[in-house]
């Protein structure tokens, strides 16, 4: 014969021995079930064991039990009430489901299963609404507009630049050049008395008999302006790099 008052002795012990100040007796008058019995609650929150017990908790059950005489193998009253932020529909939901398993687990102490039950209930009904929320916070935080640093590409400042641009470029072109292009005094315009007087007319024969050797000789230094142009497109694409390595570097 089954000493079901030794069981349920030993069963309270254990409770309070893993749950703690989670577990308490309770008067029968507030327990809310029909039985002048021993009545016990236990506390019971969504969160997990490892977080901050001084944080307070949006959500808390009590779950409210009382053994009958023949427990285990008959099952316990059981009772739920919302301590903070259940719904009354959610209550009802929940303790339909606690006494289910009660009836499958007739035969054996089943007060801790239905206390891990009703704790994996809490976190997929509640918890999953605190997850929620930090989820659509971490997506809004992604989708924040960066704001690029450094000088916006407009009309005004690509004009700016390209004038510089093409004020590099003339102060190059004035390097290659030979420098007695660019030192030679302009010679006076002579009359034609003068520059017959000069000798130059006589000389002028000689220079035609030497004009091809000379031509073949000397090589002359031709700037092309098409060289040195580039159109619109390139010139942009240059800024843009230019403005991409300044902005790398800074």
């Amino acid at each position: 014969m089954t000493d079901h008052l030794q069981e349920q002795e030993m069963e309270i012990e254990a409770l309070e021995a893993i749950l703690m100040d989670e577990f308490k007796e309770i008067h029968s008058g507030e327990s809310g079930l029909n039985t002048s019995n021993r009545c016990f609650q236990i506390t019971l929150s969504p969160q997990d064991d490892d977080t901050d017990q001084s944080t307070t908790l949006p959500v808390l059950l009590a779950l409210i039990f009382s053994h009958t005489e023949k427990y285990p193998d008959e099952p316990p009253l059981l009772n739920v009430k919302s301590i903070r932020g259940i719904q009354v529909s959610d209550l009802k939901v929940l303790k339909e489901k606690l006494e289910q398993e009660a009836s499958e687990n007739l035969g054996m102490a089943m007060i801790y299963t239905l206390v891990t039950s009703a704790k994996e209930w809490l976190s997929e009904r509640y918890g999953q609404d605190a997850d929620a929320d930090n989820v659509e916070e971490e997506e809004s935080t992604k989708d924040e507009v960066i704001i690029p640093h450094g000088e916006p590409v407009t009309v005004d400042t690509f004009l700016a630049w390209r004038e510089r641009f093409e004020a590099e470029l003339a102060l190059e072109r004035a390097k290659l050049m030979p420098e007695s292009a660019l030192t030679a005094p302009k010679e006076k315009k002579l009359s034609g008395r003068q520059w017959f007087e000069s000798g130059r007319a006589t000389a002028k024969g000689a220079a035609r008999v030497n004009e091809e050797s000379d031509e073949e000789d000397e090589e002359d230094i031709d700037f092309d302006d098409d060289d040195f142009e580039d159109d619109d497109e390139d010139m942009l694409e240059h800024y843009l790099a230019e403005k991409s390595d300044l902005s790398t570097h800074s």
